[in-house]
């Protein structure tokens, strides 16, 4: 028994019990004399025995279980949801399951068979970047598992059960290139991410839309697809400044690649913002230690996680006749302006 938890079954052999007294004496039951309860008490403590809580909540129907997959947990980001998650899911009396993906459809799937198997009353996902076939949460939705996608969704994916809280990408590019334009940039490059993430297409389109909406014609060679980190960032720049196409300004998917950029541009001697303004996406915790401070959009990453938690348990408690919550919920996004993109009066 040193090498494996001591069970009731184990505390009923070693006391000629049987297993219902024992758990009777240890949830102090009437039935069961004080004399038993003590000697129940006092093996359960000598062999450290302690109930298991997700198997005594599988019998009464209910795990309090969560499942949460996150495509990592590096940066801001998604630490952030996730603490806005797992505070909200506390608060409810709700354990949570985390597992990362690593950005691998495969592992996502494994995930998935996990929280299944584990019986969890519902689930919250963000896509990894490599996930182009759903399968794995059409055997989720056919079950009828709550389903929750925050900032990466599947577009179109929708049931009963399923709902998904997104930021409105597309808005917070239309913002910041908006800004830029109103700093006086007219050459705006885009380094943007792969386009089969929605949003990564969304916030590419709010740039080409603002472009267009000032009058400002898009032009191909300015806008690059690149991994977003920073490695990505500082090719894509080396690509840019290599080609000779003139730029006036960056407009990043991501704060990462942002600073990818930043290094490159300080090391061929351009100026921030005088020569080339910057603007991120996500609000990283770096982007107010560089110098310069690097302007970028907001994601509201607690209030994505504690509003995914708020619909997740919507489903998992609504009655039969109660109206269903709403599909979806579009946080809007805000943009922090810092020195990396202020070209006025310079």
């Amino acid at each position: 028994m040193a090498n494996r938890r001591a069970s009731i079954t184990d505390l009923a052999a070693a006391l000629k019990l049987s297993p219902s007294t024992i758990s009777r004496a240890l949830s102090n039951h009437k039935d069961v004399s004080e004399a038993t309860k003590e000697r129940v008490r006092a093996l359960a403590a000598e062999l450290h025995y302690q109930p298991n809580q997700l198997a005594a909540a599988l019998r009464r129907g209910r795990s309090r279980m969560l499942g949460v997959v996150v495509p990592h947990i590096q940066g801001h980001f998604f630490p952030e949801v996730v603490h806005g998650i797992t505070v909200a899911a506390s608060k409810a009396g709700y354990q949570v399951l985390i597992c990362q993906s690593n950005e691998d459809v495969n592992q996502e799937r494994q995930h998935l068979d996990l929280f299944m198997n584990a019986q969890v009353e519902g689930i919250l996902v963000s896509l990894a970047k490599t996930t182009q076939d759903f399968g794995h949460f059409e055997q989720v939705r056919a079950q009828q598992v709550p389903l929750v996608f925050f900032d990466r969704a599947v577009e179109g994916f929708e049931g009963e059960q399923v709902r998904a809280v997104v930021l409105d990408d597309y808005q917070g590019a239309y913002q910041a290139v908006t800004h830029l334009i109103e700093q006086g940039c007219r050459r705006i490059a885009h380094l943007g991410g792969e386009q089969h993430l929605g949003i990564h297409k969304n916030r590419h389109q709010g740039y080409l839309d603002a472009l267009q909406a000032h009058g400002l014609v898009p032009d191909e060679a300015l806008s690059i697809i690149c991994e977003m980190n920073q490695r990505g960032g500082t090719q894509a720049t080396r690509q840019l400044l290599k080609s000779g196409v003139p730029f006036d300004a960056i407009f990043s998917s991501n704060d990462l690649a942002v600073v990818g950029a930043l290094q490159v541009l300080k090391k061929h001697k351009r100026r921030v913002p005088q020569d080339v303004a910057l603007v991120g996406f996500s609000n990283e915790a770096f982007t107010e230690l560089t110098e310069p401070q690097l302007s970028s959009v907001d994601q509201c990453c607690g209030q994505m996680g504690q509003t995914a938690v708020r619909l997740l348990l919507q489903m998992i408690q609504r009655e039969p006749r109660r109206a269903a919550p709403a599909a979806s919920v579009v946080l809007k996004p805000k943009l922090l302006v810092r020195e990396s993109s202020k070209k006025v009066n310079n």
